[in-house]
């Protein structure tokens, strides 16, 4: 529907026909208008017929006016928004140690990375109304997906991403920085960072020291999952013996950054610990606010600002022949 934001302004548009009215100097053109009936073989009707289209054109370009000054804008159909904005990056860690088949899903032995991917989709799929963003590390760190509301394409990108992409050790220093960055632009957000990782930071250019000192700087929260099994049985020349898959992963480390942030560390040791841990975000970190009903707006105002010049145009095209006459009148007199 189409409403005016300032309709009060409507109560202009009959001003010119008061100020005719009450003033004496603008009724003098009305005896024109009363001796124009009188057809005269020196073009008087046709004159009288230009001046009254002149003055239906310039009623029709004050109203135009006056409506755009009114603000006409179109309302569309009410839709469901957020009235809080969140944003949640999720930081995903593809060095070579997340290839270790340590999990399990369905009864099959997979690997890090394949749990992962598996867990978070469901997560990501829950996030109504939030926006995410993804961002893979190894050697260095890069933004796979931005921030945006389209979580079916963060799924597909997270779907896509494969182990030794980008090198076989470990930035977390750079990861966290890089998630830093994407959210510094934005002031008025909650700002969550979920990181995944099985390793230590082994690479990149900004140590964890740092990078922990620009998220709270930033007011970034950080909940750190440290992914892996703590013991496997493998089969050895002497018989099987038990080893500790995740004896890299720099716990001390992952602590600190939710502990210093707000947020909290987890340990993924399993499938069903991880999926247990993406039910504790949705209570820390509910979707963002109760819908709320809000239309979206559309300006209108140009399209009569533009009738009102197009009119203006016609209106001087019309004037045009008196005005010439006018002048050449006062040049023969002059």
């Amino acid at each position: 529907m189409i409403e005016f934001a300032w309709p009060w302004l409507g109560l202009i548009w009959p001003l010119p026909a008061l100020l005719w009215w009450l003033l004496p100097k603008f009724r003098q053109p009305t005896s024109v208008l009363r001796v124009s009936y009188v057809p005269a073989a020196d073009g008087t009707m046709q004159r009288t017929q230009t001046s009254r289209w002149a003055l239906f054109i310039a009623a029709l370009i004050w109203t135009a006016l006056v409506a755009a000054a009114a603000q006409p804008r179109w309302l569309g159909e009410p839709v469901a928004a957020r009235n809080e904005a969140r944003e949640m990056m999720l930081a995903v860690d593809l060095s070579g140690s997340m290839e270790i088949a340590d999990m399990e899903i369905e009864g099959q032995q997979v690997d890090r990375l394949t749990m992962v991917k598996s867990v978070l989709t469901d997560f990501i799929s829950r996030r109504v109304g939030d926006r995410l963003g993804l961002i893979l590390f190894a050697d260095t760190a890069y933004v796979q997906a931005p921030m945006t509301y389209d979580r079916r394409t963060v799924e597909q990108l997270l779907d896509e991403a494969v182990l030794r992409l980008i090198g076989e050790r470990t930035a977390i220093g750079d990861a966290v920085a890089l998630a830093v960055k994407r959210f510094a632009d934005d002031e008025e957000s909650n700002k969550i960072l979920i990181l995944l990782t099985d390793g230590q930071n082994t690479a990149g250019n900004v140590s964890p020291e740092q990078a922990l000192q620009l998220a709270q700087f930033h007011d970034v929260k950080i909940y750190a999952i440290g992914v892996g099994a703590e013991e496997v049985i493998v089969e050895g020349f002497f018989g099987q013996r038990r080893v500790n898959p995740s004896r890299d992963l720099d716990e001390d480390m992952l602590r600190s950054f939710a502990d210093a942030t707000g947020g909290e560390y987890f340990r993924a040791r399993s499938t069903a610990e991880l999926e247990e841990i993406y039910t504790l975000l949705d209570q820390y970190e509910p979707v963002a606010g109760d819908e709320q009903l809000r239309r979206p707006q559309r300006a209108l105002f140009h399209w009569p600002l533009a009738l009102a010049w197009l009119l203006t145009f016609a209106w001087m095209i019309l004037r045009l022949p008196q005005w010439q006459r006018r002048t050449e009148s006062e040049e023969q007199h002059g």
